[in-house]
């Protein structure tokens, strides 16, 4: 699965459960194809809980919106925390599945989490 990455530092986020989501809406330009991101990292469902290895696509214009998609998504999903270590896009469809059917729904601007 060809890739871009620009390592970030490892950053943890603890989701509160009172916080309000807000839609992530952003118009891409039609001419382009989407840009579609692979982020790396590790996910809990209780705080303090086992990490479980996650790589999340999505379509996103940026780096800081594909973050800020990939949180409210992993939340949305009932995780109670999350790491990320890697962000990248993704050049080419992947060829095997789950990430076949995961950049597929990215494509139609689905959050597609893929327990690793």
């Amino acid at each position: 699965m060809p890739a871009n990455h620009a390592y970030m530092d490892s950053v943890r986020w603890k989701f509160h459960t009172d916080s309000k989501q807000k839609e992530n809406h952003f118009q891409m330009n039609d001419n382009e194809p989407p840009v579609i991101w692979i982020i790396v990292g590790r996910v809990t469902r209780r705080k303090g809980g086992e990490e479980s290895e996650v790589h999340v696509l999505l379509q996103a214009p940026d780096e800081d919106s594909a973050v800020r998609i990939a949180l409210n998504g992993l939340q949305s999903e009932g995780f109670a925390e999350a790491q990320l270590d890697q962000i990248g896009e993704l050049e080419d469809e992947p060829d095997d599945e789950p990430y076949l059917s995961a950049y597929q729904g990215a494509l139609e601007g689905e959050v597609a989490i893929v327990m690793a």
